[in-house]
């Protein structure tokens, strides 16, 4: 596929991506929706007239929100409707666009544009569905022969987070502060968070939910899925260590979760499908779909110290390691009937691959603090210190081109003394 932007095979938004973003610009700081192509940011509400279709012709108001949700209530018909759209309103062949006056205020170099969260986030909910993290994990604290819970096969675990401090790549994030216990025979101690982590994570946006007390099918769970976002997962371990038993997280995830600023649709992501994890004990029939929805997208982290022009890579994983999909994250959700919304946000949780360096986590990578991991400056690293910028990238190859999401970055400040 061409375009008449231009742009290289290294670029990580070419006509094949066309993910969905909410920018602000400096002479119009309204935030508004826009898709990524190449170095470009198309401004939608400047072409809703070129959408035709008879979907999106009489939807096109979605385009002049502050946030995606609009367009994802809209439904998988419409979002399909809407990239083909958009595919050939910005192919090469095509001047409906390309020779249109509207060509020259409806493009914005990305690096004019201010990206915002893309959407109204009402609810957010972590899975823990790695089974490499969960393994690792689990043998830190119970041992290699007890590292999986009893339940954890049989269902995806996760927890309710909290999404009024999920935030767009680039805010910086704060040291939390708050209760730990380092030596487990003396009462806690209350400071600054000493064992400061980064969680490797993807995460889907809810499309179109489902009603109250009636649950989505896994045959349909697909079509409810509006696309994918990076994820940091920023994580106080010692204060998690104390406050978990006996109802899991709850100030140690709290104070930040960074997403990647741009939405890649599952339609972009289909050319890189790929078998599902071979689950033993096969799920109860509610969680079973034999259609692959396991997806190859390499990825990395990044730590850059304050004092360093470089970033050193600490982790390669890929998201192809889950165990649990997200159509069966999505089922079991709502199998009891809880019901979901355009924009809420649904996370992985942590993705560790088989080997060494592809632990999505500093606990595990350095090992519960035992193996320092060195920097490209010469410092050493077992958790996060202050300044340090965690970067997270993440891109699938296709035959000539990537479709990728941009980068998920925060750099971590000091503590608020008390």
């Amino acid at each position: 596929m061409k375009s008449f932007i231009e742009y290289g095979p290294e670029c990580e938004f070419p006509l094949e991506n066309l993910p969905y973003g909410i920018f602000s610009t400096t002479d119009n700081p309204k935030p508004r929706p826009g898709v990524a192509i190449g170095d470009q940011v198309l401004d939608l509400g400047v072409i809703k007239s070129l959408f035709c279709g008879p979907l999106m012709s009489k939807s096109s108001h979605v385009f002049d929100e502050e946030s995606l949700n609009g367009l994802m209530s809209l439904g998988k018909s419409a979002w399909l409707e809407c990239r083909e759209t958009l595919q050939k309103v910005l192919s090469a062949s095509e001047s409906v666009l390309r020779d249109s006056p509207l060509r020259h205020t409806a493009f914005v170099p990305s690096s004019k544009c201010r990206m915002h969260l893309p959407a109204k986030i009402g609810d957010y909910t972590d899975f823990y569905s790695s089974i490499d993290h969960a393994t690792n994990v689990g043998t830190m604290f119970r041992g290699k022969d007890n590292a999986l819970m009893p339940n954890w096969k049989y269902l995806p675990v996760g927890y309710h987070g909290r999404a009024s401090s999920i935030v767009v790549s680039g805010t910086p994030i704060r040291r939390p502060t708050g209760q730990s216990c380092p030596v487990d025979d003396k009462p806690p101690i209350f400071g600054p968070c000493k064992l400061l982590d980064f969680e490797l994570e993807m995460a889907f946006l809810v499309g179109t939910g489902n009603q109250f007390g009636s649950p989505i099918p896994i045959s349909e769970a697909q079509d409810h899925i509006f696309g994918c976002v990076l994820m940091n997962d920023w994580s106080a371990r010692d204060i998690q260590k104390w406050e978990y038993v006996p109802l899991g997280p709850f100030l140690a995830k709290n104070f930040g979760t960074t997403i990647s600023p741009w939405v890649v649709t599952l339609a972009a992501l289909e050319p890189f499908l790929q078998p599902n994890y071979n689950q033993d004990p096969k799920p109860f029939p509610y969680l079973v779909h034999d259609d692959p929805f396991t997806f190859d997208i390499p990825l990395t982290v990044s730590i850059k110290p304050e004092t360093s022009p470089e970033e050193t890579t600490v982790c390669k994983s890929n998201f192809k390691f889950m165990y649990w999909t997200m159509k069966q994250q999505l089922a079991h959700h709502t199998i009891t009937g809880c019901n979901t919304n355009p924009g809420d946000l649904l996370a992985s949780g942590t993705i560790s691959g088989p080997s060494e360096d592809s632990f999505g986590s500093m606990l595990e990578l350095s090992w519960r603090g035992s193996k320092p991991i060195p920097m490209s400056d010469g410092s050493t690293r077992t958790f996060l210190k202050d300044g340090d910028e965690v970067v997270i990238r993440g891109a699938a190859q296709g035959n000539g081109y990537k479709v990728g999401f941009g980068k998920c970055s925060g750099v971590v400040l000091p503590a608020i003394s008390h």
